[in-house]
């Protein structure tokens, strides 16, 4: 017995083996190359390789330092964060099972026995110490799969973290720059009710002379008024604006400010051949990928159901009257034992687990191919927006130059009494409409130039790692 239990475990555990398929990367098609750039080549997830601070581009000291309170209080960034320690916790409670479970007990009673028939009655002690300890043989890698299981969750909830904060980065780029457009719009307006102010004193003097209507002063009024009425109306976009980026660095609004700063009128140049390399650094395609990993291993973690599990135990201790007697050889005990356990009917649960895990794996393969399909869509979109933006920017910069010119044409004619004051309304409104108009396509390019950078994964080129 004591040669035959050495030859036996050894070949319980040589006999250990993983029931349920390995994992694969599920296939999709990739295109070699996108509608606005060339150079792509099929891509595969690769988040781990670093990113950097991609925002760092638009040469922005006050976006750096937003971006840096947003790292360190944005609440969904902490919840995200709070999710990947507790997915790490999970994975180590599964590797456990790798282990032995092994305690320690100690036990002391006193008892006393009644008197019947003239026996006295009496007393005694007994003391125990033990060591128990049991170990679940893994033979068809039902704890092997569950950990596997376990560590691709930790993988998606380190992507999703990932995901997370270049999401609210993205956000938080976007939501600035569109602040800094309104300031712009805002100085705009400031310059147009200096000048609609002039035109007024100019369209009072002509009535008082009696060479024009008291209907140009009207409209010279009305226009003025609507001038501020929209200039009101961009404090309200500014401050909405300023309070959206306080949640995001995690301070209350009431208490948040954002100063005016000179903004640069053109977002930094695209790239015209983004690598493929990039899109595999999406960390939502990673994070789907993993999952689709976990799904699979619990595959396997259902399947080892069917078969019998195989635990070893064993215990050793010392009993006696009393704790001087526990280190007495002949007051040693031990036991040791090996146990299966199988169940024979269950109505068709495990045959119904497995069938709930293969479709849960389905699930996470539509969602990852979608995940896949989702990214490109959003490079395609920002490469084109971007693209045909800057040809918007540059027909709407020309319409602005031929509306300025229209507008002191109009006011020109109209000093010398040539013209109405309706032409010249209308230049001024022309000029006005072309000018915010341009300012907006400004900002929808740095949104556009932002929401690129989130669908490639974060930023372009070499990155150095993230601390």
């Amino acid at each position: 017995m004591k040669k035959s239990l050495p030859l036996f475990l050894s070949l319980l555990l040589t006999a250990c083996t993983s029931v349920g398929p390995d994992h694969q990367r599920p296939e999709v098609d990739m295109p070699q190359h996108y509608r606005g750039s060339e150079g792509w080549k099929p891509a595969e997830p690769a988040d781990h390789l670093p990113r950097g601070d991609w925002w760092r581009a638009y040469e922005d000291p006050a976006l750096d330092a937003l971006i840096a309170r947003l790292d360190a209080a944005n609440t969904d960034i902490a919840v995200a964060l709070g999710n990947y320690r507790q997915a790490r916790a999970t994975a180590a409670e599964a590797r456990a099972g790798f282990r032995p479970e092994i305690s320690l007990s100690a036990s002391a009673q006193r008892s006393r026995s009644a008197a019947i028939q003239g026996r006295s009655a009496n007393q005694s002690n007994t003391t125990q110490l033990g060591l128990d300890a049991s170990w679940e043989a893994d033979l068809w890698g039902r704890i092997g799969r569950n950990v596997e299981a376990a560590v691709a969750d930790v993988d998606a909830s380190a992507a999703d973290l990932g995901s997370v904060r270049l999401s609210m980065q993205a956000e938080l780029v976007q939501n600035y720059f569109q602040l800094r457009a309104t300031d712009a719009q805002r100085a705009l307006y400031a310059r147009t009710v200096a000048a609609y102010r002039k035109a007024l004193d100019i369209a009072r003097n002509r009535v008082v002379a009696g060479v024009a209507a008291r209907g140009d002063e009207a409209s010279a009024l009305a226009q003025l008024r609507a001038a501020e009425a929209q200039a009101v109306d961009l404090d309200i976009t500014r401050g909405q604006l300023a309070n959206a980026i306080a949640v995001l660095v995690g301070e209350a609004a009431s208490s948040f400010s954002i100063a005016e700063a000179d903004w640069a009128l053109a977002p930094p140049d695209t790239p015209v051949g983004l690598p493929s390399a990039l899109l595999e650094r999406r960390p939502d395609v990673a994070a789907a990928e993993r999952r689709v990993a976990a799904a699979n291993a619990r595959i396997g973690v259902a399947q080892a159901a069917w078969f019998p599990s195989l635990t070893l135990s064993a215990s050793t201790g010392y009993a006696g009257n009393n704790f001087a007697q526990w280190f007495n050889a002949s007051n040693l005990v031990w036991s040791f034992g090996l146990s299966a356990a199988q169940a024979v009917y269950d109505g068709g649960r495990r045959d119904a687990q497995i069938e709930s895990a293969r479709a849960a794996h389905e699930v996470t393969v539509a969602q990852y191919r979608q995940t896949v399909l989702g990214a490109l869509q959003e490079v395609e979109d920002n490469l084109i927006a971007l693209r045909l933006l800057d040809d918007e920017v540059r027909l709407r910069s020309e319409a602005l130059a031929a509306a300025r010119e229209a507008e002191a044409l109009a006011l020109n004619r109209y000093r010398a009494g040539t013209a109405s004051y309706t032409e010249v309304v209308t230049a001024q409104t022309s000029a006005l409409d072309n000018e915010r108009t341009l300012m907006q396509l400004r900002g929808r390019q740095y949104s556009a130039s932002a929401l690129l950078n989130k669908a490639v994964g974060g930023g372009w080129g070499d990155a150095s790692p993230r601390p």
